[in-house]
């Protein structure tokens, strides 16, 4: 299928990644319990212990077949919580050479669904998984009614994925032999729709689909509301390309290989260039002698959902991708009367919208706080659904799970918004209140 999208804004910012790939491993590693929406961890592990690689760290309380694997072989540094004894985080300082827990995959094509989810409940690979509605880690006894994978981000300094997938194509078909067992339904390969990506040209058992259109049109939230809707009660899948890719190398080698290529970008990138790295790299070892000096902000992820990452220095879960942009803690006298040819805005505000195709410098200054909430007509252009985008928010804000359900909730997710807080007059911090819609609707009517 084709897909045109009109609605959304593509930012383009300074710091592009050059294609060009180099190996990286640092000292330490860490896996976070809250990189993974609503989980309940139960440590395995203390301080001291020695782990292999795809050994077990936590497993979830609701569900303890699920466990969360350590990305790499050493010894476990320390256990960080937070308030209440909340599990935050574990480090893990890395051996010189990886080594792994091996897992049984003899046969493997003649496994029944019930023991192909026991080895993926044991190994990890479970937790590469993510359901929506309420984008969290997918519920293992609920049926998908379908599954998605965006082949593309459109999101700002993304990585470029045809290139990351190059040569990969062995391992990539075999994660889609594999994740199609657990569905009657169709496996949706969505790619831009100006690109013919060679990785998938040969890829068996799937739909592949085209979408044209600026961001948000690579998020798989946008994709699914297009080709697949979610209503009350039905459950789809999204996977990641590299988690693809991870399943596909464990049932060729028995091994949990969580081993991606992360792309990083900014401004205040020396050389922005492409790393192949363990997941849950320390990102901090990573930037040393590459970012220019200065007060700078460090964020796993993109600007407009990533998170900050400038005091714990771990690459989240997953993410594909680290951006450091100059920090914004700074004051500016009648910044708003000035013509602004060096800001950047969706609007006809500043002088410099009449370049718009030139790349831009963000700092993470909100220039102004918290406003009155008005209808204003923003989100409308930004948001390319067939919702009410701040009415849904409203309607959030004040609790009334009948209208949530009624205006589109179990279709969103916080990343579909983002566009939204990016650049909303008055403020509103949209992703976090439709998060905690998404915890209630899951709580009360799940």
């Amino acid at each position: 299928m084709e897909v045109r999208i009109t609605k959304g804004k593509d930012i383009n910012l300074k710091g592009f990644a050059n294609k060009k790939i180099s190996n990286f491993s640092s000292s330490f590693y860490s896996l976070k319990p809250i990189d993974f929406h609503g989980l309940k961890p139960k440590l395995c592990v203390k301080e001291g212990q020695s782990v292999l690689a795809g050994e077990s760290l936590f497993f979830d309380k609701d569900f303890a077949k699920i466990q969360f694997v350590s990305p790499v072989s050493g010894k476990i540094e320390k256990i960080i919580r937070g308030k209440k004894r909340k599990l935050l985080e574990i480090v893990i300082k890395a051996t010189k050479t990886n080594k792994y827990k091996s897992f049984n995959i003899v046969g493997h094509k003649n496994f029944d669904i019930q023991k192909l989810k026991d080895l993926f409940f044991a190994s990890g690979l479970w937790s590469l998984i993510k359901q929506r509605p309420f984008s969290v880690c997918a519920d293992p006894i609920k049926k998908p009614k379908s599954i998605f994978i965006s082949c593309f981000d459109t999101a700002p300094l993304a990585p470029d994925y045809e290139f990351i997938m190059s040569g990969k194509e062995k391992e990539f078909q075999k994660g889609i032999d594999i994740i199609s067992c657990f569905c009657d339904g169709q496996v949706h390969l969505n790619i831009k729709g100006d690109s013919d990506p060679d990785f998938i040209k040969d890829t068996q058992g799937v739909q592949v689909n085209k979408f044209f259109g600026p961001h948000p049109a690579g998020n798989v939230g946008i994709q699914i509301h297009h080709l697949d809707p979610i209503n009350k009660g039905d459950v789809v899948w999204v996977l990641s390309l590299q988690s693809i890719l991870t399943i596909g190398n464990f049932f060729l080698t028995g091994k949990y290989k969580n081993y991606k290529t992360i792309a990083l970008t900014g401004s205040e990138v020396k050389r922005p260039s492409y790393y192949n790295v363990f997941q849950g790299v320390n990102v901090i070892e990573l930037l040393k002698g590459k970012v220019k000096s200065g007060n700078k902000r460090v964020i796993s992820g993109n600007i407009l959902h990533g998170d900050n990452i400038n005091e714990s220095g771990y690459l989240g879960f997953f993410e594909d991708q680290v951006t450091v942009i100059p920090e914004g803690n700074y004051q500016e006298l009648f910044g708003w009367a000035m013509p602004g040819f060096n800001k950047f805005s969706f609007s006809r505000a500043f002088l410099s919208s009449l370049f718009p195709k030139k790349e831009v410098i963000l700092d993470t200054n909100m220039h102004g706080e918290e406003r009155a909430y008005v209808v204003s007509g923003q989100y409308e252009d930004l948001v390319p659904m067939d919702i009410f985008p701040v009415q849904l928010i409203k309607s959030i804000m004040v609790e009334d799970v009948e209208l949530m359900e009624k205006l589109g909730i179990y279709e969103v997710s916080p990343e579909d918004f983002a566009l939204c807080e990016f650049s909303c007059t008055s403020k509103i911090p949209v992703q976090e209140i439709l998060r905690d819609g998404l915890d209630l609707i899951k709580k009360e009517c799940s």
